[in-house]
C-alpha cells in the first residue's frame, strides 16, 4: 500500500499487487476492501480489471502521505534543502520511489536556480542521516518549460512547490 500513499497518480490492480508482494489474491483482496471500504482507496473497474488508486480526498490522506515521507527519510530531504538552496521552484522525487517502491536511492528532481556547491554538502549530510544515496538533476525554471511532465517515465511525484 506504500506505492499508493506515497504517489497519489499510481494506479494498481489485484494481479499486479499479487505479484510485487508475493502475497495470495484473496489476502491483497480482503486489504484492499478495508482500505476501500475506509474511504483511503477508490477503485473503477476497466473491462475484467478493478484499478485501485489513493483517495486523496480522504480526510487522512495528508496524514499518511506525510508519515510514509518521513518513514522513508524525504522529510529530511526536504526540510534540509528548500531552506537555504537559492531560488527553488518545485523539487520532486523520480524513479523508484516515485513508483512507490523501497529503494537504496533516492532520485530528485530540482527546478530553479540552485546554489549547487550547497546543495553537495547537504546531500552529504542527509545521505548519512537516513543511509540512502540521493542522486538529483536540476533544471532552470526556463528549461523546466521543455518538459513534458505528464509523459515523464516514471511520474514525478511533486515534493514541494513554491506555489
Amino acid at each position: 500500500m506504500l506505492k499508493f500513499f506515497l504517489n497519489s497518480n499510481t494506479t494498481a490492480y489485484l494481479r499486479g499487487l499479487e505479484s510485487e508482494f508475493g502475497e495470495s489474491t484473496n489476502a491483497i483482496r480482503l486489504e484492499l476492501n478495508r482500505f476501500e471500504g475506509a474511504g483511503m482507496l477508490s477503485s473503477y473497474t476497466k473491462g475484467n480489471k478493478k484499478f485501485f488508486r489513493a483517495n486523496t480526498k480522504h480526510p487522512l490522506f495528508g496524514e499518511v502521505h506525510n508519515i510514509l515521507l518521513k518513514y522513508v527519510g524525504l522529510d529530511k530531504i526536504i526540510k534540509n534543502v528548500i531552506n537555504s538552496l537559492g531560488d527553488v521552484d518545485r523539487v520532486f522525487v523520480v524513479g523508484e520511489f516515485s513508483k512507490g517502491l523501497d529503494s537504496d536511492i533516492i532520485d530528485l528532481v530540482f527546478v530553479g536556480n540552485i546554489d549547487k556547491i550547497y546543495l553537495l554538502k547537504l546531500i552529504e549530510k542527509t545521505e548519512d542521516l537516513i543511509n540512502r544515496k540521493v542522486r538529483y538533476i536540476i533544471y532552470t525554471k526556463e528549461e523546466s518549460k521543455n518538459i513534458d511532465w505528464d509523459n515523464y517515465n516514471p511520474a514525478p511525484l511533486l515534493l514541494w512547490s513554491k506555489d
